[in-house]
């Protein structure tokens, strides 16, 4: 066990230090789901967004994709905004993507997933949002 899936330490260098570019998977034009507006606070705070939903749609400025796989450049964090059931497959898919961190939204938890991907390098936070932390490290 890894202990706190939330571990501060991992918070801030997520946030700080492996870079801007997030894919958001499960933001769309939405604008009642928490994915939207969580996108919006990452951006004032200097991250690229980029929207990964099956209608690939464009989102706050940056074109969507259908899948993880179908990003034609690299990704720094996966933030996560699927349910608990199918969010391990989305952190495979980041590992496979060469991500260098994930993050499981609120409520979103998968112990399993979080093992396999701490193991096999990435940073990962869990039942955590970032759009509560990030403001709290300026």
């Amino acid at each position: 066990m890894y202990g706190d899936y939330g571990d501060p330490a991992t918070i801030r260098k997520i946030l700080t230090e492996l870079g801007d570019t997030w894919a958001v998977v499960g933001l769309s034009t939405n604008e009642d789901r928490a994915a939207y507006g969580v996108a919006r606070v990452l951006q004032r705070f200097g991250k690229r967004v980029i929207p990964v939903h099956p209608k690939a749609e464009t989102v706050h400025g940056e074109p969507g994709y259908p899948s993880l796989a179908a990003i034609p450049f690299k990704v720094d964090v996966v933030d996560v905004f699927v349910n608990s059931a199918l969010a391990g497959a989305v952190a495979y898919e980041a590992v496979a993507a060469g991500a260098d961190a994930v993050w499981f939204q609120l409520n979103v938890v998968d112990e399993e997933a979080f093992a396999r991907t701490r193991g096999a390098g990435l940073e990962m936070v869990m039942d955590r949002c970032p759009a509560i932390e990030i403001p709290a490290l300026q």
